[in-house]
């Protein structure tokens, strides 16, 4: 029995001091409990009879899982929803609409997800990067580092599709609008069994599944682009349209946020070092989703996705009378049909076809008044076909087994051409790799004993004639009413990765190029990773701390060409992680605060480099921390988040003459500290009182206090014996502020 008293309290607070008097936890989805309050007069009351009043009062339902755990659910929410809250950990992780699940992955409700700091809506790439282990050093939306994995490590998929390209504006902002996304699942590590083909993190996109009832639309407005959603029913309770579409409007009108990221993007380039320019640059995506019942046993999905960046830029030399013009167009584009078959309670299908086409295209043309005198073409071109179709079983109430099967077939090419007279071939290649995959996992809930998940993936590449075996395990284990422990171990395998193109590009923007192993020059590359980490969550507080090690073999490497000109070949080598992640949230009535850190080793070995001994990898950020704060007063929602962490890791010179350099080892040296403050705040608003138009407006700034942090150091340059170096220092993006306006209904 307690004390206890509520005066038209709102829900999350009421239930916030219930889990902290009775010591009890409670899972939920965010929309169940938002805009609801609660009253009690002061009395005496048990755990049974205040959450009776409250299902009485609020038309909501408890849950009760064992002794310690409760979900509250919807009076019409069925099982399936018991089972899904039950999958989660810790809810509100970050803030609202983040939640962390028994199987280590992290799960974004987009439509329910609050205001991060510096972020006024949902880019879903730099929301990400909010967590513990996960950090962008190039300061882009796309350059995610997930535990010292690169880049193009990171899998990133659609609705069931393979993206390849992921950002706008060269990386800055994410090419994947959070209007058409419903939820985001990204995985760490403990990936399940049915992700391949990536080795470091997965990113899965879903957008809804659920048959529009009722029309839903919303047009906004921010300083860089205008964006406009729309869901229609079009056959009542059994087809329904959701279409999305998001377009810069930066060749009209240049605010003061593309002007801020735009310096940081060219920094260094003829774009901003040339007079008499003509630059045009633009970026569009746009979504399509149907969702059509069949009846209660079949459902059909068919969506797809369209990406595009495009730059045309001019310069006209007066004192040469020449004129160079650089072309780039990138387009990503994917399909993807969905059949959802349910067989009986106990057993349902889902089988998919996807279809991903990306395209990059720079040409650079160099003219006088007479003659042509250069035409350099650089192309990259991917086609991705995939088949899976996978058997969910539920063996009990609480435990499944899903068998799945996997057809994936990359054709991958990219050419390099000079056309200025007869077409020289620079460089080119296509490679095609034809994957069959056979997966399993089982799912053991006994949150009084433990949780625990294992299965496996086989890879069959059928060109090389080889066999790749994926163990996956996750176990979760309550070993105190408030703590529990997490272990994971994985290993992947993956075939497409990225290189730096090195041949000719004057812009020096998008220079790098997907290519497919082929197991000779370029060979499948493995990753091993185990993962052990402890949870503690009571009365508002919450620790998650994680210890790691990766190990990655088969990685390649051109020689680094500043330190030996005469050296242009393929290197062989290895990679070494290991890291601890540390998150801290304590929770004050209306404000959350959180506290993260993150420590990363990351060393390389190629053969024929730096005397084939280890040594520190170009985007390891050894210490990473931040400090963020995020609160709610009536309709106003703010945030304010500090970030900082150790510089870039780069190579020492020393200058002998202006054509020579000495250099000390390779990445010996690190760049100062990089910190950084960021602020936003929305406010939300009805235009009337009754009526369904509602609006947002929101102001965010990054980098408050405008600290120009150095976030790379480069040399470019001696690809012979007579070309001297370039050292070319990069800066961070200033003090950048952005707006959003927003009317929805």
């Amino acid at each position: 029995m307690h004390s206890i008293q509520f005066q038209k309290e709102n829900l999350t607070e009421v239930i916030s001091k219930i889990e902290k008097n009775f010591n009890i936890q409670f899972s939920y989805q965010d929309n169940i409990i938002q805009n609801k309050t609660f009253s009690l007069k002061k009395q005496q009351i048990n755990l049974k009879d205040i959450l009776s009043e409250i299902e009485f009062n609020l038309a909501i339902k408890f849950q009760k899982i064992d002794k310690k755990n409760y979900v509250i659910l919807k009076t019409k929410q069925s099982l399936n929803d018991i089972q899904q809250l039950d999958n989660v950990v810790i809810s509100n992780y970050l803030t609202y609409g983040i939640s962390k699940n028994k199987n280590t992955s992290f799960l974004l409700n987009l439509e329910k997800l609050t205001i991060l700091p510096g972020l006024i809506e949902t880019d879903i790439i730099e929301s990400i990067q909010q967590l513990p282990g996960v950090i962008s050093p190039n300061e882009t939306a796309t350059g995610l580092v997930v535990r010292g994995g690169s880049n193009d490590q990171n899998r990133i998929i659609w609705d069931g599709i393979n993206s390849y390209h992921k950002g706008h504006l060269f990386g800055m902002i994410s090419a994947f609008n959070p209007n058409m996304a419903k939820k985001v699942t990204f995985y760490n590590k403990g990936t399940n069994p049915k992700f391949g083909e990536r080795i470091s993190s997965v990113i899965n996109i879903e957008t809804n599944n659920t048959i529009q009832k009722e029309i839903k639309a919303s047009i906004d407005l921010n300083g860089i682009n205008a964006s406009a959603f729309l869901a229609i029913p079009l056959v009542n309770n059994k087809l329904s349209m959701q279409i999305a579409a998001r377009r810069s409007y930066t060749e009209f009108y240049e605010s003061i946020t593309f002007d801020k990221l735009a310096k940081k993007v060219f920094q260094d380039t003829k774009i901003v070092n040339t007079a008499n320019t003509n630059n045009d640059f633009f970026f569009l995506d746009y979504n399509l989703k149907l969702n059509y019942k069949f009846n209660d046993a079949n459902q059909f999905y068919f969506s797809s996705f369209n990406i595009e960046n495009n730059l045309d830029y001019t310069v006209n030399d007066n004192d040469s009378q020449q004129t160079s013009t650089d072309l780039l167009s990138i387009k990503n584009n994917g399909y993807s049909i969905k059949w959802y078959r349910k067989w009986n309670d106990n057993i349902t299908q889902t089988t998919l076809g996807s279809f991903s086409d990306y395209e990059l295209n720079y040409n650079l043309r160099k003219s006088d008044e007479i003659a042509q005198k250069l035409d350099f073409d650089k192309k990259n071109i991917i086609f991705d076909t995939a088949i899976n179709t996978e058997l969910h079983i539920k063996t009990t109430n609480s435990n499944r087994l899903n068998i799945g099967y996997q057809f994936n077939f990359k054709d991958v090419s990219f050419a390099f051409l000079d056309t200025s007279d007869v077409t020289l071939i620079l460089d080119n290649t296509q490679d095609r790799v034809t994957t069959h995959a056979f997966y399993s996992n089982y799912i053991y809930r006994n949150n009084k004993l433990f949780n625990f998940e294992g299965g496996f993936r086989i890879n069959y590449y059928s060109e090389f004639n080889k066999l790749k075996f994926e163990p996956r395990f996750i176990l979760h284990k309550p070993i105190h009413k408030n703590v529990q422990i997490q272990i994971t171990g994985e290993i992947k395998n993956q075939v497409i990765s990225q290189i730096d193109e090195t041949i000719l590009s004057d812009l020096s923007l998008e220079n790098e190029i997907w290519r497919l192993a082929d197991n000779e020059t370029f060979p499948i590359i493995n990753s091993y990773h185990i993962s052990s980490g402890i949870i503690y969550n009571n009365k508002n507080w919450l620790l998650d701390l994680d210890f790691y090690t990766k190990r990655i073999e088969g990685l390649t490497a051109l020689s680094l060409g500043f330190l030996n000109p005469l050296d242009n070949s393929i290197h062989l080598g290895d990679q070494k992680i290991k890291g601890i992640d540390f998150y801290l949230k304590k929770k004050f009535n209306k404000i959350n605060v959180w506290l993260s850190y993150a420590y990363s080793d990351v060393k390389n070995k190629f053969n024929n480099i730096n005397n084939d001994a280890y040594f520190t990898a170009n985007n390891a950020i050894a210490h990473t921390g931040s400090v963020s704060f995020s609160s709610k007063i009536k309709k106003i929602n703010f945030s304010l988040g500090f970030k900082v962490h150790t510089g870039k890791p780069f190579t020492k010179n020393i200058p002998i003459n202006d054509f020579s350099q000495r250099f000390e080892g390779v990445n010996t040296e690190r760049l100062d500290f990089y910190h950084r403050l960021d602020f936003s705040s929305t406010y939300n608003f009805k235009f009337q009182k009754k009526g369904k138009l509602k609006g947002k407006i929101g102001l965010s700034i990054r980098n408050l206090y405008d600290k120009r942090n150095p976030i790379s150091r480069e040399f470019v340059g001696n690809n012979s014996i007579n070309d001297p170096i370039k050292i070319v220092d990069k800066v961070s993006l200033g003090f950048t502020p952005n707006f959003l306006f927003k009317v929805y209904w």
